[in-house]
């Protein structure tokens, strides 16, 4: 039998999904399990994005142009202006969601064995893009001690050479919930300058930033606008991951035309999900503050419930909604998937992705787990009660 490919051999398993089976086992066993391990919001979709899909007045649900309906990416940039990033609709190009933003991204902009320098923890995914498009990722750590601040410049600098060619954040960050700060923000900026790197920078999650700290998109720093290619994704601020709607957007006129290659290859973003995202652009600012008020006093259930547990530490997130914590036990990956195969309190159990997973470095992460707060409070309340009862019983707990 042929073997697969090195590239399907390296490929990652997903941390966040990697554990389902076990998740549907244990709830074929009658468990109820509480999913804390997905970014999936439960919150509604725009009322005006729903309608939208209802009431589509089409005989035939053609292609749409390779980069995107222009109807939508003008409705775009009248989005973008509320954050004071300045746009033309040709600056934008609409992927089938972020990921693939991430992925033309990397394969307009870097050769085979190039190096992107990441902070790690990291969206496990921006491996698997890295993977398929040849590139190498490059880690610079950040601590949950440090609050997942950004390490020193020269950190960065250690690990550039002749093959470096991108810096890639998140920005708020997804696993951490970190907001960076325009400190840091600059520190990136000078460092693309200086060495002439793109910097990607995804920000799927700048409507969700609880702090009084100010969003600083990668798009506001002065002097790199032609280094700059910014991901983003409808799918966390209107609760529309289904429909796989993303942009790619960047000033630089020559990687916008090799994407474009790219887009033209897979003919066209979903043209269904374009209908609802332009429907979307139109929801409520009700909409958009009931949104962010119901995720402020999830992170507060959270965060404060884990911080209440013997040996639990979490850092507070000041953005997206996500954090990673500390649990006192031996072995994250064992202890998530033992939640699901071997423990249950009151016929109810918890998934967690382990944070392993979203660190490139062996051996960091083994004690720490992502937690998405997409979950209503009364039941984060009751996770939280689950997860103290399932620390207690864990054989490999350390406290």
């Amino acid at each position: 039998m042929p073997n697969i490919s090195q590239r399907g051999v390296d490929m990652p398993a997903s941390p966040i999904r990697k554990l389902a089976p076990l998740a549907d086992a244990a709830k074929q066993r009658g468990v109820h399990v509480y999913h804390l391990n997905i970014g999936q919001p439960d919150l509604p979709t725009p009322q005006a994005a729903l309608d939208a899909i209802r009431t589509i007045d089409r005989s035939v649900l053609e292609y749409s142009p390779s980069q995107g309906y222009r109807s939508y990416r003008e409705k775009l940039v009248g989005y973008y202006k509320k954050y004071d990033i300045n746009l033309t609709a040709d600056d934008i190009i609409i992927t089938t969601g972020g990921s693939e933003a991430v992925l033309f991204a990397f394969l307009s902009c870097l050769n085979p064995g190039d190096e992107i320098i990441v902070p790690e923890p990291a969206y496990a995914n921006y491996m698997a893009f890295a993977i398929s498009a040849g590139a190498v990722i490059r880690t610079v750590t950040t601590t949950i001690e440090e609050g997942f601040s950004l390490p020193k410049v020269e950190k960065f600098e250690e690990l550039i050479n002749e093959r470096t060619k991108a810096i890639l954040i998140c920005n708020p960050n997804n696993p951490t919930g970190y907001l960076y700060s325009r400190r840091e923000m600059n520190q990136i900026r000078d460092i693309v300058k200086k060495y002439d790197l793109y910097l990607f920078s995804d920000e799927v999650y700048r409507e969700f930033i609880y702090t009084g700290s100010p969003y600083i998109s990668a798009c506001h720093l002065e002097g790199i606008e032609q280094n700059v290619v910014l991901i983003d994704s409808v799918s966390k601020r209107y609760s529309e991951c289904g429909i796989r709607i993303g942009a790619l957007i960047t000033k630089n006129a020559e990687v916008r035309n090799a994407v474009m290659k790219f887009c033209q290859a897979r003919l066209s973003p979903p043209l269904i999900g374009q209908i609802a995202a332009e429907a979307s652009l139109d929801a409520s600012e009700e909409y958009a503050r009931e949104t962010y008020d119901e995720y402020v006093e999830r992170r507060k259930c959270l965060i404060d419930g884990l911080n209440r547990i013997p040996g639990v530490y979490s850092p507070i997130p000041m953005g997206a909604f996500y954090t990673v914590a500390k649990l006192p036990v031996d072995d994250a990956d064992k202890f998530c998937a033992w939640c699901l195969s071997d423990f249950e309190y009151e016929g109810q159990t918890v998934m967690l992705a382990p944070a392993s997973g979203f660190y490139t470095t062996p051996g960091l992460g083994k004690n720490e787990v992502r937690m998405a707060y997409v979950l209503k409070k009364e039941d984060l309340a009751k996770a939280l009660t689950v997860l103290q009862k399932a620390l207690e019983a864990y054989p490999g707990k350390t406290v």
